[in-house]
């Protein structure tokens, strides 16, 4: 069943390519989908969040966007789940606090961070970006501009994750 799928597929894309219709299909040739390695899925985002709040939900589209599922959870008030994540300093704080692979992503961190996050695993509680900053995901760009982006450990310590 495996291979009479694959035939067609490989017939369909060759079909298709004749019409001048779009060839892009996941399966192009025997010899690419035998090559190819499966691309390693995002994990699982929870996303704790005010019901009220438009650029926390633009976050979210944007994580969305680049491939992240992501659960939604909308809370009157979200500060009992900053602290039961070990997020205590209001300077560190913003609007949604985000749970990914066991690490805090708080506020409008960039996907690019998170993913840098979770490819090198450091021993940090995880990322924040304080307040809210303008220029960010979900708050104007989808681009960071003039803010910077924090990681946080277990004693409330921070540094500098990333600058933008």
């Amino acid at each position: 069943m495996k291979i009479t799928f694959i035939h067609s597929s490989l017939l369909l894309t060759a079909l298709l390519a004749g019409s001048g219709c779009s060839t892009e299909s996941p399966i192009v040739s025997a010899a690419n989908a035998q090559s190819s390695a499966p691309e390693a899925a995002l994990p699982h985002m929870v996303v704790y969040k005010s019901p009220t709040c438009g650029c926390c939900k633009g976050w979210v589209d944007y994580v969305e966007k680049a491939g992240f599922s992501v659960e939604t959870i909308d809370l009157e008030k979200v500060d009992p789940i900053k602290h039961s994540h070990g997020l205590d300093d209001p300077h560190l704080q913003s609007c949604h606090t985000a749970i990914v692979d066991g690490y805090v992503i708080e506020g409008h961190v960039p996907v690019s961070d998170i993913e840098r996050l979770l490819a090198e695993r450091p021993d940090v509680v995880g990322l924040t970006a304080p307040g809210m900053p303008m220029m960010s995901p979900g708050m104007g760009s989808e681009i960071p501009k003039d803010y910077d982006v924090l990681a946080f450990d277990k004693d409330g310590r921070s540094r500098v994750y990333s600058s933008y």
